[in-house]
């Protein structure tokens, strides 16, 4: 589809567009003009939108959509609507599906799956196979077939050998490994957070050593064999701190966090919603504003919504027998933006990941691929249930006040609006 976008102001810090509200044309593709004013081509779909802003196609590295396995939660087509609508062009894909991602079949099966969406899937597969933590999985041809990391999502890897030869073994072919930083051995049955308020409430925790603990032991094994390590979802301030002294080493070390730890603290867990249970368990508001700063001084490399659909069957229950995790393409950058600097969340979602993942990204410039995130970052409202997008309404924004929201995105050539 061409396309001429009317005003809009393009945030990229590696453009000379910079700040400057322009006119954008599109044909094939392909970005063809930019200019303060450009007449319309009579074969062309003017947008004009409120406040409208334009940066790089933004990039979730955290997603989990069900197919194979899950598709009563999401399946694979509708979730990269969702993530389109939601503004983001590429979404790394979660290894929580039934059979695992464990062989280049499987990952194969992925990308033919996404082949015709606008929205580019990256399949994130099993480090184990069967995420079992016992046997390394088939990483050398799962590469080969389009895999850009390998990790067993939301379980950590207890094997500390298996983390080294792991570490060790990718380096063969640039891969990065990912370990989830949690101890199984604290807070095995834990539930939420350890505080003095989730105490009172008188659910099971999961403290914040938990989390350091496995931070600290991969970091020792990345110091020692080497290697891409990739923490994903932080959720503590000591976390930040032992990643920010690793770097400061010189370790290949990078982290993500989870747009509901920027926003939520485990204070909401006292109205006993499941949709507040997720892993790691929503901290304090210490640890939420560690976090917070992790983003602003560079140490924190990515932010993710975790997007994990849950059924209804898995949520509507008590407290204690809900599974773990929320939706959240919807809402991370109403959520996110609410809390940060524009052009420092832009970067968590769009250069940083890519640039972690080898994923070419573009510049928005005469000439260059057009893979554009369109977005109002000033609106304010209020997510309502009917603004959930997903076929999952496991949502722990809804009836919270966000500000900022997608329009959509041009990619590979098609226009996805809401």
């Amino acid at each position: 589809m061409n396309i001429l976008l009317r005003s809009a102001k393009i945030i990229d810090s590696n453009s000379k567009y910079h700040n400057k509200k322009m006119d954008i044309l599109i044909k094939n593709g392909i970005i063809t003009d930019i200019a303060k004013s450009i007449d319309l081509p009579s074969t062309f779909k003017e947008i004009r939108l409120k406040n409208l802003h334009v940066s790089n196609g933004w990039f979730d590295t955290s997603v989990s959509l069900g197919e194979p396995g899950f598709e009563e939660r999401e399946n694979i087509d509708h979730g990269l609507e969702v993530a389109a609508r939601s503004g983001f062009t590429k979404i790394g894909l979660n290894p929580n599906t039934k059979p695992c991602i464990d062989n280049k079949s499987a990952v194969e099966f992925l990308i033919q799956k996404s082949a015709s969406s606008p929205v580019n899937l990256y399949p994130i597969a099993n480090l184990t196979q069967g995420a079992a933590g016992v046997e390394m999985a088939e990483l050398f041809d799962m590469k080969n077939s389009g895999a850009i990391a390998f990790g067993d999502y939301n379980k950590s890897i207890d094997n500390a050998n298996l983390l080294k030869i792991a570490l060790l073994y990718a380096q063969n072919f640039n891969a990065v490994v990912l370990s989830f930083p949690q101890d199984s051995g604290i807070g095995t049955h834990g539930l939420v957070n350890e505080s003095e308020n989730t105490t009172r409430l008188g659910l099971n925790s999961i403290p914040n050593l938990s989390e350091e603990l496995q931070v600290s032991r991969d970091l020792a094994l990345l110091e020692y064999a080497g290697g891409k390590l990739h923490i994903p979802t932080i959720s503590t301030a000591k976390a930040v701190q032992l990643i920010k002294d690793a770097k400061k080493k010189g370790l290949d070390v990078s982290c993500s966090v989870a747009a509901h730890h920027l926003f939520l603290t485990d204070e909401e867990i006292q109205s006993f919603d499941t949709n507040f249970k997720v892993t790691p368990p929503l901290r304090s508001q210490k640890d939420r504003k560690a976090l917070v700063k992790g983003i602003k001084d560079g140490t924190i490399d990515m932010i993710v919504s975790d997007h994990n659909p849950i059924d209804i069957e898995n949520k509507n229950v008590e407290f204690a027998n809900g599974a773990y995790g929320t939706i959240g393409l919807e809402t991370l950058f109403g959520s996110a933006v609410s809390e940060l600097n524009l052009e420092d969340l832009i970067h968590c979602i769009t250069e940083k990941p890519c640039q972690r993942f080898e994923i070419p990204v573009s510049t928005i410039d005469k000439n260059e691929k057009a893979d554009l995130t369109l977005f109002n970052p000033d609106i304010a409202y209020t997510f309502h249930t009917d603004d959930i997008l997903s076929k999952s309404k496991n949502s722990a924004f809804v009836g919270k006040e966000l500000k900022g929201k997608a329009y959509g995105i041009y990619a590979n050539k098609k226009l996805i609006l809401n």
